[in-house]
């Protein structure tokens, strides 16, 4: 039994991942919360732990040639069970749990169940296996089951083997053992005799062959040449000659008795009687107008066949009885196997009838996945299984109906209508009733598993994700897991963080750089203007506090300072003159318990101060979820975009005339004069894409400017300034 108390990761080129090492510790709390912006690692770190729980290899897409690390390690160092991860994509509608049959009955029925069938299974495999050596029948889809079920029909090949219990061979069927069946009939040959081709010279035969039988002075047509075989087989096999008897046969021509004292002597007497019949010349005509009937490749093997074993001929008649007869002898012969394989199915199907009876009348777990599933979520329908027993007694695949009720009509449909029925968000919780599925039978298991959990609630509505979120709560309430939860959305990520109670060791922000990935211990779990404000001589933390300011001057009436940090956010006559002298005495009388430690560089102009830590930042190395430096260079980018636009218009009357909007009022404005500039164009249009939400946020709405890349702010900025004489 498996139990993660640590996992060791090691990944290295690993779809897009170059690397990435870490240690969860799943000791204190078995869960982990993963913050990762698009394009960092959170598909990659996905596909690989989901490449590993099915045995796949995982490699580098782009850069095929690398060679891969993908290591995954428990607390010994030793590789973790493949079987025990489970990955949870977003969405996957081709997703359907093949463990949902597990959930369909009592566990300690269906361990009897499969005792009582693996005991009858062994026997008639047994059976079966010397069926197939007497019969020469062992192909994929004629075998010895289907061709006594074609013959004897009963629901099931155990029914049709136990109704030969009370039989016994007689001397005409134990006298056909030596036959081929599949030299006899295969689909040429049994088409062949079924068009009744060959019926009048079969016929012709036959009436030959009986007039030469009765004229014989030891044979008759009661008494052929398998009758005579049959009795000189069982005198020999049970010692009649070797005790001293003889045998006294009758010639009918001569009237005398000719005394036979051994086996062979038999033998010899019965095979020259058959030849002299057999080489009978008007026979032989007979047989030459059946051979002229059989001019395929096949049918040439019959008839060859039939000219080594042309006794048979007569039984083509009734080939139907012939058939039937056949495989009585070989199951007949076979009585030591049969009768313990009917003992076996006879005790066994007792087990198998209480075992049926409990797996449809037994409140089963998958009920209380369906139950739950429907009180948690929205959807027009209910689930009904229709096999519950035969999925897990006879191994079928479950036949899932959902049943929709209007009034008092009741309709049910199969899966494959569903999906061309249901809206997107319906189909997502279609998926998610197969994640609750998997995750039963895995708490039902003896060893943990680990789920990787990547972003399996976007794009629901709120009230379905918070049914998500409740019920992941309660899954690691059960001790069966240990979870990583990953997402882009950073609303997401601090809801799962506090609704399940991760703490903040556990809460982690992915970041990058050129040697790879880390994950370091997430900054922002509470609001971070309260740590801002306590630490303004930051300049980071001074300029992205000017945003959250704003909004606090705008909502508690302070017209003249919310003017001024406008002229911080937007270029006005008067941003370049704004000192960080003047900046702080706003913050001041806005925020009453700002700390009182005095702000370096009090002359120097906030403009100049915001471009100076732009640059910076545009120099800094890897990629991190900072969010004051991703507002910093929102605000420098809207400051030097709106400034290139402003003197590139050149009409003072039209920008001062500007009272809101200004950065789009601005492009349009730049658009209708300078059409044929698409460079600046595009680039002035992505400061209207991507800066807004960054630069007009509040404390309670910061989650946008996180799941944005910082790199793409520092390219934006970049590129405004190439733009610039």
């Amino acid at each position: 039994m498996e139990n993660m108390q640590k996992l060791k990761i090691d990944l290295e080129n690993c779809y897009g991942i170059r690397d990435l090492k870490f240690e969860f510790d799943f000791h204190s709390k078995r869960s982990y919360a993963i913050y990762a912006p698009n394009g960092f690692m959170k598909t990659s770190f996905s596909k690989t732990l989901s490449d590993f729980s099915k045995k796949k290899e995982t490699k580098d897409l782009v850069f095929g040639d690398r060679t891969t690390v993908r290591e995954i390690l428990n607390e010994a160092g030793s590789e973790i069970i493949a079987d025990n991860v489970f990955v949870i994509d977003p969405y996957n509608e081709d997703f359907s749990s093949e463990k949902v049959s597990l959930l369909l009955v009592k566990q300690d029925i269906k361990m009897r169940y499969d005792e009582a069938l693996k005991k009858i299974e062994k026997a008639k495999d047994e059976l079966i296996k010397q069926l197939k050596s007497k019969s020469g029948v062992g192909g994929r889809s004629v075998t010895p089951e289907t061709e006594i079920l074609k013959h004897f029909p009963h629901d099931s090949i155990y029914d049709a083997l136990e109704s030969f219990g009370n039989q016994s061979i007689t001397p005409h069927q134990e006298s056909l053992l030596g036959l081929s069946y599949t030299e006899l009939f295969n689909d040429k040959t049994v088409q062949f005799l079924e068009s009744g081709k060959v019926k009048d010279q079969i016929q012709g035969y036959i009436e030959k062959y009986n007039a030469l039988v009765t004229d014989s002075p030891i044979l008759s047509k009661q008494f052929n040449h398998y009758h005579a075989k049959t009795v000189q087989k069982n005198l020999k096999d049970n010692g009649f000659f070797t005790a001293k008897h003889l045998v006294r046969l009758f010639n009918t021509v001569t009237q005398t008795h000719d005394d036979v004292e051994n086996a062979t002597a038999l033998n010899k007497i019965i095979d020259d009687e058959k030849q002299k019949i057999f080489s009978n010349g008007e026979l032989a005509e007979k047989f030459e107008a059946i051979d002229s009937k059989l001019t395929t490749g096949e049918l040439r093997k019959f008839r060859d066949y039939l000219f080594e074993h042309q006794e048979v001929i007569p039984l083509l008649s009734d080939f139907r009885q012939f058939q039937k007869d056949l495989w009585t002898a070989y199951i007949l012969n076979e009585e030591p196997l049969l009768q313990a394989f009917i003992t076996d199915y006879s005790i066994g199907k007792s087990v198998m009838k209480e075992a049926i009876h409990a797996a449809e009348t037994e409140r089963t777990d998958w009920e209380q996945v369906v139950d739950q599933f429907n009180k948690r979520f929205s959807v027009p329908f209910k689930l009904e299984v229709s096999n519950q027993a035969d999925v897990i007694l006879k191994r079928e695949a479950p036949s899932i109906t959902f049943i929709f009720e209007e009034e008092s009509e009741r309709r049910g449909i199969e899966r494959s209508q569903l999906l061309s029925i249901l809206s997107q968000g319906e189909k997502r919780a279609l998926y998610i009733l197969n994640i609750l599925f998997e995750i039963r039978v895995r708490q039902n298991n003896p060893d943990t598993t680990l789920l990787i959990i990547d972003d399996i609630a976007d794009s629901f509505d709120y009230k379905n994700k918070y049914a998500i979120i409740e019920y992941l709560h309660e899954v690691q309430e059960s001790g069966k897991f240990c979870s990583i939860f990953l997402s882009h959305n950073f609303d997401f990520y601090r809801t799962i963080r506090g609704r399940l109670g991760i703490p903040r060791q556990h809460c982690l922000s992915a970041l990058k750089n050129t040697a790879g990935i880390s994950l370091e211990q997430e900054r922002y779990r509470n609001n971070p203007f309260e740590h801002w404000k306590s630490n303004l001589v930051n300049p980071r933390y001074f300029i992205a506090s000017i945003a959250f300011v704003r909004n606090l001057a705008e909502y508690c009436g302070y017209g003249h300072e919310f003017q001024r940090l406008t002229s911080l956010l937007h270029q006005k006559s008067d941003t370049s003159s704004i000192l960080v002298s003047d900046l702080e005495a706003i913050f001041r009388s806005v925020i009453k318990d700002i700390p009182p430690n005095t702000l370096p560089d009090q002359a120097k102009p906030v403009f100049d101060l915001i471009s100076e830590q732009a640059i910076i930042i545009t120099h800094e190395t890897g990629s991190s979820a900072d969010l004051e430096s991703k507002i910093v260079l929102a605000i420098a980018a809207r400051l030097l975009a709106e400034n290139y636009m402003i003197a590139k218009i050149s009409d003072p009357a039209f920008v001062g005339g500007i009272t809101k909007n200004q950065t789009i009022v601005l492009f349009q404005k730049y658009k209708q004069l300078f059409p044929s500039e698409m460079g600046a164009i595009k680039i002035l249009e992505q400061v209207n894409l991507m800066t807004p939400e960054n630069i007009h946020l509040n404390s309670f709405m910061y989650e946008p400017i996180l799941d944005m890349a910082p790199e793409n702010l520092k390219t934006l900025y970049r590129n405004i300034q190439a733009l610039l004489p």
